[in-house]
């Protein structure tokens, strides 16, 4: 098969070209900054959200399917959409199970969704991510075109990706590293959550590519095993002592100091999934138990750290909450210093300064 893969160069995407590659197809993976192609996969630099780049390599051949891992504003879903489903006979659309409105059972694809159900008005005029996925699933449903499918991943991690609640590695990892309090809230922490290797998931696409069975309908691909995130916190505390010989020092409080939707509209939900539908083209029963992946991919993280920026606002406000600072050396450069100075000292008058800056801009 010719498959095209959109932006594949993620904790999902990295595997699913490796597992289409070793099957023999031929795959050819969008990327912003040039990368060596190989046997049966090609790199094409570019940026998939230009319409003359995307239209010159939809042109180019008659690709059997197309998997999109871009992110869309759903405006600019709307125009593209029609040019990738004539370009393919499977076009396979990377959503989310954040979708889901909250649920007391295990959730199925048809089980409500947030854009369906929620009478938070303020929200619900929003193009927060889950409202957003949730109208570009409508978008195709209603294309009166048939050759698609929806996948909703829920939470994966990976080697390069290892999250606590709503934080990045970026947040909490980097703090432990560096003998830094970990700012962390019971209220997540008591949730059930489900997360995923981003190798199973992309096992479970790629059993859905070139099935016909696959087309107009929604998946779900997320692990069996559920967990609460204060067993993913201690399973991570555990490993970094086996390895530092120092336990993580944690601050718990009893509400998240975030409200954005992410943590009101997901995180402080127990998310429990039903794969029965999915189960019809993987075994779940396969995938990665939870406590072992997540302890083998910190584990490999740990060999070779890297972390991208650590977040300036959010920085700053757990060091005011737990009275600590973060060295100067950790941010580049005199705007990411003084940033940080003023938000972790007056936080008021940044955020003024900030709103400034960007109605400058």
């Amino acid at each position: 098969m010719n498959i095209l893969v959109l932006g594949g160069t993620g904790a999902m995407g990295v595997h699913l070209v490796e597992l289409l590659s070793q099957r023999g197809d031929a795959v050819s993976v969008t990327s912003r900054r040039e990368r060596p192609s190989r046997k049966n996969v090609t790199y094409v630099q570019g940026d998939a959200h230009n319409n003359d780049f995307l239209q010159t390599l939809l042109d180019s051949r008659r690709w059997d399917a197309i998997v999109d891992f871009m992110v869309y504003q759903t405006e600019e879903f709307r125009h593209r959409m029609p040019q990738l489903l004539a370009a393919t006979a499977q076009y396979v659309f990377l959503s989310s199970s954040r979708v889901y409105a909250d649920s007391a059972e295990p959730i199925t694809e048809d089980s409500p969704r947030l854009l369906d159900v929620s009478t938070d008005a303020a929200y619900l005029k929003t193009d927060e991510y889950a409202l957003t996925k949730a109208r570009q699933e409508n978008e195709l449903a209603d294309c009166g075109a048939g050759n698609w499918t929806i996948v909703r991943p829920y939470i994966t991690y990976s080697e390069i990706r290892l999250q606590l609640g709503v934080l990045e590695k970026e947040n909490w990892l980097y703090r432990a590293l560096h003998g830094q309090t970990i700012v962390f809230s019971k209220d997540i922490a008591d949730r059930m959550t489900t997360l995923t290797y981003g190798y199973d998931v992309a096992r479970g696409i790629a059993a859905l590519i070139g099935n016909d069975k696959a087309l107009g309908e929604a998946f779900h691909i997320t692990c069996d095993r559920p967990i609460r995130w204060s067993e993913v916190r201690e399973i991570y505390f555990d490993v970094l002592e086996s390895k530092t010989g120092q336990r993580p020092k944690v601050k718990m409080l009893n509400k998240s100091p975030f409200t954005y939707p992410q943590v009101v509209y997901d995180r402080y939900y127990n998310r429990v999934f039903d794969n029965t539908k999915i189960n019809g083209f993987i075994d779940t029963a396969t995938f990665t138990e939870p406590h072992a992946g997540l302890r083998r991919c910190l584990e490999a993280f740990l060999e070779k750290p890297q972390f991208g920026g650590i977040g300036i606002e959010r920085t700053a406000l757990f060091d005011r909450i737990v009275g600590e600072r973060t060295p100067l050396s950790a941010f580049s450069g005199i705007k990411h210093k003084t940033a940080y100075l003023l938000y972790r000292n007056c936080p008021s008058a940044a955020r003024i300064m900030a709103g400034i800056y960007h109605r400058i801009k």
